[in-house]
């Protein structure tokens, strides 16, 4: 069960309506970072999970916040398309905010949902869904959820950055703090599970007789004309302590010519290919 407050998480406010900002916020509802991807992904996560129900709850709370965020966000949508004209012909058409429309923001604000957001990104392109990350593994989905939170913040601030509004800087360096807490909280889940050196390999419970270890810790280098980049990554202990880091420097191919013969009748290939 769901319940909704009709106030808002955090103050939404605009000093003066920008249709064009209008169009770069639809990116926080309905891109690959926004706020539509990360709600379903904690949701779906949180029906999938098994274990620990605090991390269930944890999960449901959390996307049930970032609801709350996109209902900020689409406001935000509104306030800034606040004053745009309905015909071309309104006298409205002269001023700035017309001559955004034309000039570069997102029609479908009038065409389509009538000055309102839209579950779409800054080119108008629909969430589909596709970046919602949920594997049943709880390490594996923590570390999809601190990347997400990540590539959030980063959003945040670009469009913070992008603003001169007050009220738009205000209420973005509130989503801006909410992603760092939302990166610290799934990293102190994983430090509850033990750290990384514990979840390291995810999955952990892979037996390692299922696993080539010889090939589980070496740098693959594949540039033709520089040696491997040294660093952390290819040399000293492994970080889940199973091993040690190397380098194959010009690694040799071990596998077979991948030739298929020939194919076969009814198939539907040229008589020359049989």
């Amino acid at each position: 069960m769901f319940q909704h407050s009709s106030k808002l998480q955090y103050p939404v406010k605009v000093d003066k309506p920008d249709p064009q900002f209008a169009m770069l916020l639809q990116q926080a509802i309905g891109g690959v970072e926004g706020e539509i991807r990360v709600a379903m992904q904690y949701f779906f996560q949180a029906m999938g999970a098994r274990g620990d129900d605090r991390i269930r709850d944890l999960l449901m709370s959390t996307a049930t916040e970032e609801l709350s965020h996109i209902e900020m966000l689409g406001h935000a949508v509104a306030l800034n398309l606040e004053g745009a004209p309905v015909s071309y012909q309104e006298e409205s058409a002269k001023d700035p905010i017309i001559n955004a429309i034309l000039g570069g923001a997102n029609p479908r604000h009038l065409l389509s949902s009538g000055l309102s957001a839209m579950p779409v990104n800054a080119n108008g392109v629909p969430f589909d869904m596709s970046h919602v990350y949920a594997t049943g593994n709880i390490a594996a989905d923590m570390m999809a959820n601190v990347a997400a939170e990540s590539g959030g913040r980063v959003l945040a601030s670009r469009l913070y950055n992008w603003t001169s509004d007050k009220g738009m800087k205000d209420f973005l360096s509130f989503l801006i703090a909410r992603d760092t807490y939302h990166q610290q909280q799934w990293l102190a889940v994983i430090e509850e599970l033990g750290g990384l050196e514990k979840n390291l390999p995810i999955p952990n419970s892979t037996p390692e007789a299922h696993e080539a270890m010889e090939h589980s810790y070496y740098y693959l280098n594949t540039l033709t004309d520089k040696d491997a980049p040294m660093g952390r990554w290819n040399q000293g202990p492994s970080l889940d302590g199973r091993g040690e880091y190397s380098t194959r420097q010009k690694p040799e191919p071990e596998g077979q010519e991948p030739s298929l013969g020939k194919a076969r009748e009814g198939s539907g290939a040229q008589k020359e290919q049989m």
